[in-house]
C-alpha cells in the first residue's frame, strides 16, 4: 500500500449526518439500571439532571440517530478530523504492519471530548437549561464543556479531581478562558464533598467523587443540569463520529483494520472509534477491538462485573459494569482521564460477551511509547493516548516477529501540550509504575451494593 497518502482527508460535506447506536446490534439485551432498592428504574429517574432528548438517546435502540444541523455546524470548526498513516513509526519499528491513527487533537479543546460536549450543550439549551455542572479528571472534558457552554450561552461549573487540578494548571486556565468556573474536588460546597473531606482531609479526589458533587448540585437547582463526559450511552453515541469518519477514510484508500485500539477509562474514547467497526463485526466481518487501560486502574482486566454506582457517594442509579468499587480511589497517575472505577455499561456488556478485548499497560511504558511516537510522527500525545500507542507498538512488534502485515488503527484522542509536566517527570526518571494491589481491589469490591448483575 505504498500509494496510500500519509494524510487522508474528508471534506465538510462528509461529516456524518447520523450517530451510530451500538445498542441496536447488541447480541443480548442490556441489564437495566437499578434504583437503590435493587429494582429497575425508567427514564424518568434521569429527568432531574438530563434534558428529555438525551434521556431518549440513553434508552434508544434505534441504529441511527440524526445529528442536529446546529451541532454539525459547530463540528465544522474541526471536523472531519484527519486520518494519518504512521509511516515513520512503522519504519522505526521495522514492522510489516500498517499503522493508522485518527487525530482528535485537532479540536479547539485538543481532544475528542467536544464531540459530545457540543451536542449536550445544544440539547440542554433547547430544553431551556441555562447552567451545567460537570466533573473532569485530566481537564479535557471540563475544557470541552466550557467551550461548548460558551458557544451556546450556558454557564458551566466544573468539579476537577484535585490531583489533576494541581498537576495540570493550564487545563484549569483553558476552562477559565472559555468562561467556566473550575473547583478542586472534593470541595466544601456539597454534602458529598464535605463527607469525603471529613473522612480524608488530604483526599486526591477521584472522578467518582467529582461526579457526586456535580450531580448533587445539578439535582438541587431547576435551572441546572448535569453533563457527563463518558460512561453513559448517549455520550458514547455522540463520539461515534470518530469511527464513522475513520471507516470512510480507510475505505477511500482500500484498507480495513485487523485491529482497532483506543484508551479506555470511562469508555467514550474507545466506543467512539470502535463501535462503528463493531457494527461490521456484528454483521460478520472479522475485526478485533482492543480497549487499553492503565495497570493502576485496571477496570476491565481486573474488575468485577456487577451493579455499582457511577459516583462515589451513591447518587446515580446502579449500573451494570466492570468495576473496582465506587469508593475506589486510584493513584495520581498522569493519565487522569483514565482514572475511573468503572466503565461504560455498553463497553462492559460487549466485553462480557467476549466481543471486545482489553489490555492493561504500565505508566512508564506508555510514556516510552508516547516519546517514540512524538519523535517519529511529530505529535506529542496526551498521556491517555499513550496507552493506545503502547498497545499498538507492542502489536506491531509482534507482527514484525511473525511477519504479519496487519492493519492497525488507533484513536489519538488528544495532544499533550498541557501535559508537559508529566513528560518532564518521565525524562527526570520520576514516574513510577503502580499495579494496584489485589487486596486493595478486593477490599473495594467487598463494599459493592449487594445486587447481582446479569
Amino acid at each position: 500500500m505504498s500509494d496510500v497518502p500519509t494524510k487522508i482527508l474528508l471534506d465538510e460535506s462528509e461529516i456524518p449526518t447520523q450517530w451510530y447506536n451500538v445498542a441496536a446490534d447488541l447480541p443480548s439485551p442490556m441489564p437495566p439500571p437499578l434504583g437503590p432498592e435493587g429494582k429497575p428504574v425508567g427514564p424518568d429517574a434521569l429527568a432531574a439532571i438530563f434534558p428529555p432528548a438525551l434521556i431518549e438517546q440513553e434508552v434508544s435502540t434505534e441504529r441511527w440517530v440524526p445529528i442536529p444541523e446546529a451541532v454539525r455546524e459547530v463540528y465544522r470548526l474541526w471536523r472531519p478530523t484527519p486520518l494519518y498513516r504512521a509511516r515513520r513509526l512503522e519504519q522505526a519499528l521495522g514492522t510489516p504492519a500498517r499503522i493508522y491513527y485518527k487525530y482528535e487533537g485537532a479540536s479547539p479543546a485538543g481532544s475528542h471530548k467536544p464531540n459530545t460536549a457540543v451536542a449536550q450543550a445544544w440539547y440542554n439549551r433547547e430544553a431551556g437549561i441555562r447552567r451545567l455542572t460537570t466533573e473532569t479528571g485530566a481537564g479535557q472534558w471540563g475544557s470541552a464543556l466550557a467551550l461548548a457552554g460558551q458557544l451556546f450561552g450556558l454557564d458551566v461549573r466544573v468539579y476537577m479531581v484535585r490531583v489533576s487540578y494541581e498537576q495540570k494548571p493550564f487545563r484549569r486556565s483553558m476552562i477559565e478562558t472559555w468562561g467556566a468556573e473550575v473547583l478542586p474536588s472534593p470541595t466544601d460546597l456539597t454534602e458529598a464533598g464535605r463527607k469525603v473531606r471529613a473522612e480524608s482531609p488530604d483526599s486526591p479526589g477521584s472522578l467518582g467523587i467529582a461526579i457526586s458533587e456535580a450531580v448533587e448540585e445539578a439535582a438541587s437547582r431547576k435551572d441546572t443540569n448535569y453533563a457527563l463526559g463518558s460512561v453513559l450511552n448517549h455520550v458514547l453515541l455522540h463520539q461515534t463520529v470518530i469511527g464513522l469518519e475513520a471507516r470512510r477514510q480507510l475505505e477511500r484508500v482500500g484498507e480495513y483494520p485487523d485491529m482497532v485500539f483506543a484508551p479506555c477509562g470511562g469508555g467514550s474514547n474507545f466506543g467512539g472509534i470502535a463501535f462503528p467497526f463493531f457494527a461490521d463485526k456484528a454483521a460478520g466481518r472479522e475485526v478485533r477491538l482492543v480497549a487499553v487501560e492503565p495497570e493502576s486502574c485496571p477496570t476491565l482486566t481486573r474488575g468485577r462485573y456487577a451493579y455499582d454506582f457511577g459516583d462515589t457517594v451513591g447518587l446515580t442509579p446502579l449500573l451494570p459494569m466492570y468495576t473496582l468499587g465506587h469508593d475506589f480511589v486510584p493513584p495520581g497517575i498522569h493519565a487522569g482521564g483514565l482514572r475511573y472505577h468503572g466503565d461504560a455499561p455498553l463497553v462492559c456488556h460487549l466485553y462480557k460477551e467476549g466481543l471486545l478485548e482489553a489490555v492493561a499497560v504500565p505508566q512508564v511504558a506508555t510514556f516510552e511509547a508516547g516519546v517514540l511516537f512524538a519523535r517519529t510522527e511529530g505529535i506529542i500525545p496526551a498521556p491517555e493516548s499513550n496507552h493506545a500507542i503502547r498497545a499498538v507498538v507492542d502489536e506491531a512488534l509482534r507482527c514484525k516477529a511473525l511477519g504479519e502485515p496487519k492493519v492497525l488503527l488507533f484513536n489519538l484522542s488528544g495532544h499533550g501540550h498541557f501535559d508537559m509536566a508529566a513528560y518532564d517527570r518521565y525524562f527526570n526518571g520520576e514516574l513510577e509504575d503502580f499495579a494496584y494491589p489485589e487486596e486493595a481491589i478486593e477490599a473495594a469490591l467487598d463494599r459493592l451494593p449487594r445486587v447481582a448483575a446479569g
